[in-house]
């Protein structure tokens, strides 16, 4: 009896379902993505053993209290949404965004509360912003004495 020799066929891996899983997996990726467009401001931070900026008139200054609550220039605010503390210094800013703006924050302020106002400012444009420090008080009774 003579049999024929059946033929081997050479031995691979199919690739197709992998690349069909990554194309699938990319797609994914591209569809769930969000793409946030990071704004920044340009905050002077006054050191806080260096002799204090000069001040002027024209400026707008943003008092934040221990409890969140807002002053703008003197002002209180009815509440502490960002549209209202917004339209306050719109209110004495006329919409000059060139204005110096300066953040002072209680010690035991919500960051939360200082980041909104830096936000608002932000928002509308402002980027002349500075954060008012004081200057460390000298204890009693330290080495150098």
């Amino acid at each position: 009896m003579k049999f024929r020799r059946q033929r081997r066929e050479e031995v691979g891996i199919n690739l197709t379902p992998l690349i069909d899983v990554v194309f699938l997996l990319l797609i994914f990726f591209m569809v769930s993505t969000t793409f946030n467009r990071e704004t920044q401001l340009s905050i002077d931070l006054p050191e806080a053993e260096g002799s204090p900026p000069p001040t002027t008139d024209e400026q707008i200054e943003i008092l934040i209290n221990e409890a969140g609550q807002y002053r703008v220039n003197g002002q209180g605010l009815v509440d502490s949404r960002m549209r209202t503390l917004q339209a306050a210094i719109y209110k004495i800013s006329a919409g000059d965004t060139t204005m110096p703006m300066v953040i002072t924050a209680d010690a035991q302020a919500a960051h939360q509360d200082v980041v909104r106002a830096m936000d608002a400012a932000g928002q509308m444009g402002f980027v002349h912003l500075s954060i008012t420090t004081r200057q460390p008080a000298e204890r009693a009774g330290s080495p150098g004495q």
